[in-house]
């Protein structure tokens, strides 16, 4: 356990939101470890903070069952997990937008959805009250509209870009993401003297970027 060796431990996903949120902590004045060594995925020094390097759907559970106390990551990965975090900040990077997305001029019934978020999707069509079998991928996603392998897919969206160049549709909009500063919630009691200014400095620059 890392716990009670570190003042604070702090959770980021590899990728581009690993430089963007450690970018916004510390001009929220979290003074983070340095990470040259590429190789490690454990960063800081005891009594110090320490940051951990993770893939991205795997914030979540460090932050909910208490190995980190914070952490960033995108809505999108938060409403696949259904894990119990406090979301205080949304940081306002990395935007972009969980959709259904179809072969273009298609309109047949949907009865098979490919997607990497298989969670989020089954609770979005029952919602809705659509009858269709879930497939998840971990690959281009695109290719099991684009082949037949399924008749919708639930994936990101950012520009539109890649699904317009192949000949898909975003249908309908299901959810907005974007990056969120996670708390476990035990630790927003017992560090509170370190959380509660951290989350009030990132809502300031969030407001800025939010202007």
């Amino acid at each position: 356990m890392i716990q009670g060796r570190y003042a604070l431990v702090v959770a980021l996903p590899k990728g581009r939101n690993f430089s963007d949120g450690y970018g916004a902590l510390s001009a929220a004045g979290l003074e983070l470890p340095p990470f040259g060594d590429e190789r490690a995925l454990l960063h800081g020094e005891a009594g110090k903070i320490a940051l951990l390097e993770l893939r991205n759907h795997d914030v979540p559970s460090y932050v909910d069952l208490g190995i980190a106390d914070v952490g960033i990551v995108g809505k999108d990965v938060l409403l696949e997990s259904g894990r119990d975090v406090y979301e205080p900040v949304d940081l306002r990077s990395g935007i972009c937008r969980l959709s259904l997305i179809r072969l273009t001029g298609v309109s047949e019934p949907v009865r098979r959805v490919a997607t990497k978020y298989p969670n989020f999707t089954a609770r979005v069509l029952r919602e809705k009250g659509m009858v269709a079998d879930v497939i998840e991928l971990a690959g281009n996603v695109e290719l099991a509209a684009i082949t037949g392998l399924a008749d919708a897919i639930v994936d990101l969206v950012s520009t539109g870009a890649t699904i317009r160049a192949n000949g898909l549709t975003e249908v309908e909009v299901l959810a907005h993401s974007s990056a969120r500063l996670i708390v476990n919630r035990q630790s927003l009691k017992l560090k509170r003297d370190l959380l509660r200014p951290l989350i009030a400095r990132l809502r300031e620059q969030a407001e800025v970027l939010k202007v």
